[in-house]
């Protein structure tokens, strides 16, 4: 009998480990931003991502710039961070840390939005930047560099904005050329600002630590060159036709063709107009 459980043991072992490898060979931005719940100390990250972020932003509810809605937040320089230090621990630490935040300034419908566009805000950067480039996100004095840092978080503050934008907007809560404008300009000045000081501090500590989020899941697989460019073409052409089409459909410049006749309040042009660039994003997304 004991060698009988011996095989089974090894047997149940030797299935795990292969599942294990076949996540590893097939792990994409998609798979590890919900299989990394499997790791503890990727979800300890999380929590640890989530309430310094929920911690900066409550302090700051007293400078509102929309009340209700939005405020001066410099701490929207850590889901930059924590997304190139903690990969998919960071994103959903903005995605918990946002929601905390807003706990203090009073729930609503319109967090739900606040959530995914936050979650988009700390998945991006590192997953955007791994596709173009395995060069280190720690400031160096080369254009190049900073050309790339700049059009990550432009690109991530502006899906940020406009999932939010979207959310708002359809809720007929803010127009979308408010909400999205101001949360874009909060992201990139805080983004632009403090992220690359605040990585240049950390992050050769973290690494020195071996808890970047590389040496818990492992290296991703990197997709093919067409591949990436697929997806990269989709998630850009989603994020800036999307907040383009919420600028021009909220001012009542642009209906879209298949949103129908327009409306006095445009919500229901908004949705129909923005969700399918939203759309795109999220297939790039899925596609890295």
């Amino acid at each position: 009998m004991p060698p009988v459980r011996g095989r089974a043991r090894g047997s149940q072992r030797d299935r795990v480990e292969a599942d294990a490898a076949a996540w590893q060979e097939r792990r994409g931005v998609a798979s590890e931003l919900f299989g990394m719940w499997r790791n503890t100390r990727m979800v300890v990250l999380t929590a640890i991502c989530a309430a310094l972020y929920g911690g900066i932003l409550i302090p700051f509810k007293v400078a509102p710039i929309i009340p209700g809605i939005t405020e001066l937040r410099p701490a929207n320089a850590l889901p930059i961070v924590c997304s190139f230090l903690f990969g998919p621990a960071g994103a959903w630490g903005a995605a918990f840390g946002n929601l905390i935040g807003d706990f203090f300034g009073g729930l609503g419908p319109g967090d739900l939005f606040g959530f995914v566009g936050n979650l988009a805000f700390g998945l991006v950067p590192y997953a955007v930047w791994e596709s173009v480039t395995s060069t280190r996100p720690v400031p160096v004095r080369r254009l190049g560099w900073w050309a790339l840092f700049v059009a990550v978080v432009v690109l991530a503050g502006m899906l940020c904005a406009t999932v939010v934008g979207f959310g708002l907007g359809v809720l007929g809560f803010h127009p979308f050329t408010v909400i999205g404008s101001s949360v874009l300009l909060n992201n990139l000045i805080a983004g632009i600002g403090l992220a690359p000081l605040l990585l240049q501090l950390l992050y050769p500590r973290i690494d020195g630590a071996h808890l970047l989020y590389q040496n818990l899941l492992g290296a991703r697989p990197r997709r093919s060159v067409g591949r990436r460019a697929a997806a990269l073409a989709l998630i850009v052409a989603g994020t800036v036709g999307g907040f383009v089409a919420g600028q021009l459909i909220a001012a009542h410049r642009w209906v879209p063709a298949w949103g129908g006749p327009a409306t006095a309040t445009g919500q229901r042009e908004l949705g129909l107009g923005v969700l399918p660039f939203l759309g795109s994003a999220v297939l790039g997304l899925v596609l890295l």
